[in-house]
């Protein structure tokens, strides 16, 4: 699920950032639990217990994460060589609501994914319906206070700008703004990345055109009639977007993360694909939002789990996210530590202005309309 520095008020805490990973709680006060019920990592005896079991358990059962989103694919690899644990990655295309749907329907046989990482919205509604477990990564004081629950069930790791991506080679001018998609010369050409009743990346696409259509966190509704508009005139098509779409010219313009749409340009270019792919971020609707990782309450691997967490949110994870152009959780907390990638850091796209972030509250309520409305609205 995703771009903003958020205002971080950087407190030291028992670990210091560039400190190796698992210099926590190395040294727990009390009898240490089991990881299935552990809350953090010196709650199992410290890092140094937690890697025991973790590499006992053997595996990682994870889901829709494809490789090339927010480089997962580096951060598997670079998970599993750091412990020798394997990650095996259920529909790696998966959505959002795949991933809840396979927290409630896969809890039996050892099938179940051990973690989570879905659009902040969908995270929240997973831990209302009390699929998550709370754990405190070592990292979890440096998350700001609005990129996390406050009973640690799930905290956001990385996120982005929602962004308008197109092919410059099949789209004579391409659009800057939410605006310009209503122009007749985009029919046929402006697509998703899935359904925003599934998927994070289009829910906050229709978040976005609320913003540059007179709504407000509290109210989505002229974003769901921006694509009804769209959808009437013929200009929204319903297919999702992928790089294979983009790459057949079946879907010229994608709104999506920034991330996303700038790693497509990069994977493009390395593969000589005939696709010159450019990404603007529409200043009339301009929405970040992260994506959030958590851990599965009834985890077939829970020491796995929990390990994993503490390495998507070390400095080693988290440079790797903003390598491919997402803007980490910790990132001004890393900056200031000096744990920052910065020649990275440097290829972000520039933003006006400090994001705001709708409420949990807010969320539910726009997710609620939008699962109402939006199949009727782009029916036509």
């Amino acid at each position: 699920m995703p771009t903003p520095r958020l205002p971080t008020a950087f407190v030291a805490a028992c670990l210091v950032l560039a400190a190796p990973l698992g210099a926590c709680g190395d040294k727990p006060g009390t009898a240490p639990r089991a990881p299935a019920v552990a809350t953090s990592a010196a709650d199992a005896g410290g890092m140094a217990a937690l890697t025991t079991a973790a590499k006992k358990e053997g595996s990682l059962h994870t889901i829709a994460l494809p490789s090339d989103w927010a480089d997962y694919g580096a951060v598997i690899d670079g998970f599993e060589k750091k412990y020798g644990i394997k990650v095996m990655v259920e529909n790696p295309e998966g959505t959002s609501q795949d991933e809840i749907d396979a927290l409630k329907e896969h809890r039996d046989g050892g099938r179940a994914p051990d973690v989570i990482d879905m659009g902040d919205s969908f995270a929240q509604s997973a831990a209302r319906q009390g699929l998550l477990a709370p754990y405190k990564v070592a990292a979890y004081d440096e998350i700001p206070e609005e990129q996390k629950d406050g009973r640690a069930r799930w905290y956001n790791n990385y996120g982005g700008y929602i962004s308008i991506g197109c092919d410059a080679k099949r789209v004579k001018t391409c659009p800057a703004t939410f605006a310009d998609l209503r122009k007749p010369e985009y029919k046929g050409k402006v697509a998703l990345n899935g359904s925003p009743t599934k998927s994070g990346s289009a829910f906050a696409a229709v978040y976005a055109a609320a913003l540059a259509n007179g709504g407000s966190f509290d109210d989505i509704q002229p974003g769901i009639d921006f694509f009804a508009e769209l959808s009437k005139n013929g200009n929204f098509i319903p297919v999702e977007s992928t790089p294979a779409t983009i790459a057949k010219g079946q879907t010229p313009i994608s709104i999506d993360w920034d991330f996303l749409n700038l790693g497509y340009a990069d994977e493009f270019r390395e593969n000589g694909t005939d696709v010159d792919w450019q990404t603007a971020i529409p200043f009339d609707g301009s929405f970040a939002q992260y994506y959030a990782n958590g851990v599965n309450k009834d985890a077939p691997h829970p020491a796995a789990a929990r390990l994993w967490q503490e390495y998507v949110f070390s400095p080693e994870g988290q440079n790797l996210r903003l390598g491919a152009y997402a803007r980490p959780v910790l990132m001004d907390a890393m900056e200031k530590d000096g744990t920052l990638d910065k020649t990275a850091a440097e290829k972000l796209p520039t933003v006006e202005g400090t994001p705001t972030f709708p409420t949990e509250a807010q969320t539910e309520k726009a997710r609620e309309a939008v699962n109402r409305g939006w199949a009727e609205a782009v029916s036509n």
